[in-house]
């Protein structure tokens, strides 16, 4: 049989060994779909219980999904990298989502997914083309940036060779280190720094094989329809460009469009302006210079260039800046030219020291929280301000607005962008609206209908209250699983009504000849939940004892201007009434109950948050019921 939608094989790379092997990808496919799918249960069959983030037995997955490779609107040509991070407290199971070429030439390669495990002797980099695979030497790219990395494996290989790579601050094991691939693809989690521990500094892939739909025609009938539903999202203003220094450019293999901008750079380079990562740098610079400078882009460029994770970056620079003012850090104590933050010079020399792991840029390795705890209780208080996350992220989509996402950010390892988004730009739509816009498109009426359609019923778009939240996370989470193994990008596939999920399971059904409704999208994006729930628990999560906030989500209240484009944290009410969360925080009382409501509904024992075997065998998953059960982790 024919694997339509798929290259047929998993690659699984030892590298203390240096051998390779190869799976057939159907024994993977059919229940766990691709991407984090695969990721989750690669980990699973391979990784020891016991896997430190930065030993060799832990395993770290590329991934692709069946979308991969097809037409450009269906917005499929991502990828996912997969592992064990130190950079959550405690160390857990996590993920990053990718754009550009890499995945679709893996595919074309081979392969639809490579696991690396073991460390290598000395540094290497792993070359796959057309179904071979070789394992090189890299110790003279030691200590590259990522740009001067892929060029020099293209110098050494061909130019038509596609690289993803870390740069030093994966090398040197700085916790949220990213992987970092052509186009300006960044993947955090601290996943760099697991390339890093494994001495592995590259894996360029080169192919000529296509990937084969089972059915082409219905599926260039779905396209047809995207066409016309997406036309009008394409050169739409974009909050990321610069008038005159920066042009909006689709990822690679993309047709739908977003905001994303790049701009011109040194040695024929194109750089990227583009959501969050505009942020690293940006506030710092305005307060320095009273206005946009290109020093805004430059932060942006350090990081990618030293393979830093801007979403860290971003909380580091303004809390150094505000323990500075506050007399918590001298120039002298960190070495750092605190005095001319905003300037080229404060962050070329914050990102090398970082990188280098360098005097105080040691302690700044291991991310905010951590070396707050070790400077004093001034230095942890200011931090609440920039962080939200326990893998020391930025703040985004508040939990003392949303509510819905308390859930999402309590029960993942890191920032779940993409569930997050799943409630947050309806609201973002809405906006308009609150605000007495008489042409505002997206009215409460609108925001009703889809959380009927989306969240399981309308009372989970009443931001007064807990009701209905436990449902719409579940859906959203199960949604957000399921596209991130398909995988397709999340800004393309939002919750609305010319997105819908029925859709996403007609191309699945045209590209792979497996047919599947919306009812089986969910219940696959749901076994894959629970799936890394089973990884995350053999790892020592904890069950209810792991799904938490950090603390001040708790005791400080929501202030003026705490969320980028609601300041006034206005929300759907009662009735639909506009009300404002200012001075919210999350109920400590209701979130645990609120919890106990998502494991039913999860079918989780609802006093320990662990799944239990009759919920695992519904989906599929015996074995690790079984497994689970010899270790006293099923409810």
């Amino acid at each position: 049989m024919a694997d339509y939608g798929y290259a047929g094989k998993i690659l699984t790379v030892d590298l203390t060994g240096r051998k390779t092997t190869s799976i057939p990808t159907s024994d993977y496919a059919k229940k766990f779909i691709g991407g984090r799918g695969f990721g989750a249960r690669l980990y699973w069959d391979m990784a020891p219980a016991n896997a430190k983030a930065l030993s060799p037995e832990n395993v770290i997955t590329f991934v692709t999904g069946p979308f991969s490779g097809f037409d450009g609107y269906i917005a499929g040509n991502r990828w996912q990298v997969c592992g064990k991070s130190p950079q959550s407290n405690p160390e857990a199971f996590t993920y990053c989502n990718l754009g550009g070429r890499w995945g679709q030439e893996l595919k074309y390669a081979g392969y639809d997914a490579v696991a690396v495990q073991g460390k290598a002797d000395n540094l290497v980099y792993i070359f796959i083309h057309d179904g071979e695979v070789d394992i090189k030497d890299a110790s003279h790219l030691r200590s590259m940036s990522t740009y001067d990395t892929i060029d020099a494996i293209k110098l050494e290989l061909s130019n038509d060779v596609i690289v993803l790579t870390t740069g030093p601050a994966g090398e040197n094991l700085v916790v949220f280190a990213t992987i970092f691939g052509e186009g300006g693809a960044s993947g955090s989690s601290g996943l760099g720094s697991v390339m890093g521990s494994k001495n592995l500094k590259a894996i360029a892939v080169k192919g000529n094989r296509r990937i084969e739909a089972a059915n082409p025609e219905r599926l260039q009938k779905i396209v047809d329809r995207l066409k016309e539903a997406r036309a009008p999202r394409r050169d739409r203003p974009s909050p990321f460009g610069v008038p005159g220094v920066t042009t909006q450019q689709m990822c690679y293999g993309c047709e739908a469009g977003c905001g994303r901008h790049v701009y011109p750079g040194d040695k024929g380079r194109t750089y990227k302006s583009f959501c969050q990562a505009t942020n690293a740098y940006k506030k710092a610079v305005f307060d320095y210079y009273g206005e946009w400078h290109p020093t805004q882009l430059l932060g942006i460029k350090l990081c990618d260039d030293n393979s830093l994770d801007t979403a860290v970056m971003e909380p580091i620079v303004n809390w150094l800046i505000s323990c500075y003012k506050n007399g918590v850090v001298t120039e002298q104590m960190t070495g750092l030219p605190l005095s001319k933050a905003g300037t080229p010079e404060f962050i070329e020399e914050l990102t090398r020291k970082i990188s280098l792991r360098e005097g105080f840029g040691d302690l700044l390795a291991q991310g905010v929280m951590s070396t707050a705890e070790k400077i004093g209780p001034k230095a942890i208080e200011l931090a609440h301000e920039f962080i939200h996350t326990r893998s020391g992220e930025c703040k985004d989509y508040d939990p003392r607005l949303f509510i819905t996402t308390a859930l999402m950010y309590a029960t993942e390892p890191r920032r779940p962008i993409h569930q997050l988004h799943g409630v947050s730009f309806a609201v973002l739509a809405w906006m308009p609206f609150a605000r007495g816009d008489e042409n505002a498109m997206f009215t409460t009426d609108n925001f009703i209908s889809l959380a009927r359609r989306f969240w399981g019923g309308e009372i989970a778009a009443d931001f007064s209250t807990y009701e209905g939240k436990a449902l719409a996370a579940k859906k959203v989470q199960d949604r957000a699983y399921i596209k991130d193994s398909l995988i397709v990008c999340d800004l393309a596939w939002l919750s609305q009504p010319a997105n819908d999920p029925g859709m996403e399971a007609d191309i699945y059904f045209a590209i792979t000849g497996n047919e599947m409704d919306e009812a089986g999208l969910y219940l696959a994006g749901e076994r894959i939940c629970n799936l890394q729930r089973a990884v995350q628990l053999r790892l020592g999560w904890g069950g209810r004892k792991g799904d938490h906030l950090v603390e001040h989500m708790y005791t400080e209240p929501l202030e003026k201007g705490s969320v980028f484009y609601n300041p006034d944290a206005l929300m759907p009410g009662p009735g639909g009434k506009i009300i404002s969360k200012l001075g919210c925080v999350v109920d400590r009382q209701e979130f645990d109950n609120l919890l106990g409501e998502y494991y039913q509904l999860r079918g989780w024992n609802t006093s320990s948050g662990l799944p239990t075997s009759a919920t695992l065998k519904r989906l599929g998953l015996d074995d690790v019921a079984g497994d689970l059960k010899v270790r006293g982790l099923v409810g």
